[in-house]
């Protein structure tokens, strides 16, 4: 298996490479400032990973043209630092992954780009709604590719140390992808740990998997245009098995969950859905080792061919509340001026802090937690 990532993403991911169903947002973080700072290790390290580059072929013109600019990002090591790792109910992550702005947006996507599609699916065999998925939860729709300059970002985190030879692998893999000529050093930005384009591949993976679908001589997966970036992902996908035709699975006792032979059936929440899953499912595992990132993927993409939403409900969370009841207080919150970024459900540090806050101002004990009573006191 090709691990496309390294880390455990939660939803945020961002950078989204999730473990047995611990993740937190599938999507890349919004655009911020990564300013460089002057450091003397970093210098010294550059100069003795020039050499081993070169004796690996690395050209001194890729390598000069590659550091032109690059620093040291004191940022990189905090988030690598500190990554928490939110282990979220897969009711919270569908209600991530597969939300009606997500759903919406993604109907558009496959609409707008749906002769591309088509000749992707024909090419590769891969279902072109799968795809797209993949683009929904791993940058928004190319809407959230990251902002952070790569061989800056590798450079530090290989610098650093602490899995300094896993990134000195990705900054060598990065040279060749400069050297070869499919991107610049400017335009090779992506997230804060190396995950670049539409559909956020590493450098290595991108090596063995990025196909050139324009025909133009590159395989760019940084630009506005997502033909390479969504071809590669299926590209990826086809090299890591997927079976033409058959579907990833599916709720137990939908059409889907009949058409064939599952390898399993899952059950991550009780109550919740129960779903069985074919060798498709764990081919999108492959992309991100995650059940809950497959499922994710997988139910987004028979959303976006107009199927409904799981059947089983998932029941009131340990807190009393149902989905619908914590989107009710987020709501309601945010219309008496306590701001919870949303109301999609999902309890987390904004509308942690906007409980806190109204508890605050009521007199109650402030202890951030939705719950039965405070939604009756805002009703």
């Amino acid at each position: 298996m090709i691990d496309r990532r390294f880390f455990t993403f939660g939803l945020g991911a961002l950078t989204l490479s999730a473990c047995g169903g611990a993740t937190t947002a599938p999507t890349a973080a919004p655009a911020e400032n990564w300013p460089t700072v002057p450091n003397a290790g970093w210098s010294a390290w550059v100069t003795s990973f020039k050499g081993r580059a070169s004796a690996q072929g690395i050209s001194a013109s890729t390598l000069d043209s590659a550091f032109r600019g690059a620093g040291y990002i004191p940022k990189v090591i905090e988030r690598d630092r500190n990554q928490t790792e939110f282990k979220r109910s897969l009711e919270d992550y569908l209600a991530i992954a597969a939300s009606d702005e997500r759903i919406a947006t993604g109907k558009q996507m496959l609409a707008r780009h749906g002769a591309l599609l088509n000749r992707i699916e024909q090419h590769y065999g891969v279902d072109k709604a799968v795809v797209t998925a993949i683009w929904g939860l791993e940058s928004r729709y190319g809407t959230r590719r990251g902002d952070v300059p790569i061989v800056s970002a590798l450079s530090t985190l290989a610098y650093d140390g602490r899995r300094g030879a896993f990134f000195e692998k990705q900054l060598i893999a990065a040279m060749k992808i400069l050297q070869n000529g499919d991107t610049s050093p400017r335009n090779m930005t992506g997230s804060w740990a190396g995950a670049m384009g539409h559909t956020q591949f590493i450098p290595t993976s991108y090596l063995a998997y990025a196909v050139d679908f324009t025909g133009d001589g590159r395989r760019d997966i940084w630009s506005e245009d997502p033909t390479d970036a969504l071809a590669s992902t299926a590209a990826y996908l086809a090299n890591a098995g997927w079976v033409r035709g058959q579907p990833w699975g599916g709720e137990v006792g939908s059409a889907a969950a009949n058409s064939g032979t599952p390898l399993a059936v899952l059950q991550p929440q009780v109550p919740g859905p129960k779903i069985a899953v074919f060798k498709n499912f764990n081919v999108i595992k492959r992309y991100n080792n995650s059940d809950s990132y497959a499922i994710g993927v997988g139910h987004l993409s028979d959303r976006l061919k107009g199927g409904g939403a799981f059947k089983a409900s998932f029941g009131p969370d340990e807190t009393g509340l149902t989905l619908e009841e914590r989107k009710e207080l987020q709501t309601r919150l945010s219309a008496a001026g306590y701001d919870t970024g949303g109301a999609d459900g999902v309890i987390g540090g904004k509308s942690t802090a906007a409980i806190s806050d109204y508890q605050r101002a009521k007199g109650l004990p402030v202890t951030g937690e939705p719950s039965v009573e405070l939604l009756r006191m805002l009703r």
